[in-house]
């Protein structure tokens, strides 16, 4: 019980805590996201990718599992929630919003401290390669699904997401890996990108907890039941089929890449769509509703979830 409870106020209280704190402004002032999007997905994200990606410590043989394993899993889940979205009768804004939040987990800011406090070094190394594939397939595949979303198709979409900085931060990240020319981590450049790429994740969570604040639960939490099924109680058994194909050399990565796909619907999907996605669905419901609902719901739910999930890969149960 100790170890549960220790999870919880390590990794998931903060979550919780900030997040409340974004609602709280959000009701005390109008506050606009625009601006804080903006900066997000420009600047902060771009330089959290580049630091973890150049300072990951796994071997090449491993790295590359985890990004065979993580891009193998995104598509699964993009083709099952495209598929339960279409035969369940989803259309456009909410079929592309269903794909994105049931896709993509909160494999960052929940992900990374979760893995570590459960798995320890390995943990987070796993989780911070997890983010950066995810991170690729989502400010590139995910914007063109957003702009769908918005009535955007096909090479226009695309264009836009080569616009996005965070793919070039993974290209540069890759590449001085390579020729072995990273600064050090002590230096005064990496230091600064580690402070500017950190402040992303209470920035995000603020942002979700101000889009919260003007939620209509009334309206949202009927309508996300497909999603919070897809993303909390499929993806975890799709992750951990992966994980058993790819058939990962160390238990530790294995178990924290389950866990990383178990995580709750991410939050920056809420900022693709506000940035480049459609507004309404219909009936008076929002696509940002709809988006922020979902990752309210799949965050409460996750608490009871992620521990016993937890538990089982501890035991050795699962993979």
């Amino acid at each position: 019980m100790s170890s549960l409870l220790s999870i919880f106020a390590t990794a998931i209280l903060p979550i919780i805590t900030l997040a409340g704190v974004g609602m709280a402004l959000g009701r005390l002032h109008d506050v606009s996201i625009d601006p804080l999007n903006t900066v997000t997905v420009y600047v902060l994200v771009p330089s959290l990718i580049f630091h973890s990606i150049a300072t990951a410590s796994l071997g090449g043989s491993t790295l590359a599992r985890i990004g065979v394993a993580t891009a193998s899993y995104m598509v699964a889940m993009v083709v099952i929630a495209e598929v339960v979205g279409r035969l369940t009768g989803e259309s456009e804004p909410i079929l592309s919003a269903l794909v994105l939040v049931s896709a993509f987990p909160n494999s960052g800011n929940y992900g990374i401290p979760l893995s570590e406090f459960a798995f320890g070094a390995d943990g987070r190394s796993t989780a911070v390669v997890y983010l950066t594939v995810q991170a690729v397939l989502l400010y590139t595949g995910g914007i063109y699904v957003a702009q769908r979303s918005g009535g955007t198709r096909g090479l226009g979409g695309m264009k836009r997401a080569l616009k996005i900085p965070l793919v070039y931060a993974v290209v540069a990240a890759l590449l001085a890996r390579y020729f072995g020319v990273v600064p050090p981590a002590d230096g005064t450049a990496m230091a600064t990108l580690e402070l500017v790429g950190n402040a992303s994740i209470p920035l995000m969570l603020l942002i979700l907890g101000i889009q919260l604040s003007d939620t209509d639960y009334g309206a949202a939490l009927s309508s996300v039941g497909k999603a919070t099924v897809l993303k909390m109680g499929v993806a975890p058994l799709v992750g951990v089929g992966i994980a058993l194909l790819v058939g990962f050399q160390n238990p530790t990565v294995a178990r924290t890449f389950v866990l990383e796909c178990a995580t709750p619907a991410a939050i920056t999907p809420l900022l693709l769509v506000v940035e480049f996605g459609g507004e309404s669905a219909g009936n008076g419901l929002s696509v940002a509703e709809y988006v922020s609902t979902t990752v309210l719901v799949t965050t409460i739910l996750s608490i009871p979830i992620l521990t016993g999930l937890i538990a089982l890969l501890e035991s050795g149960l699962v993979v």
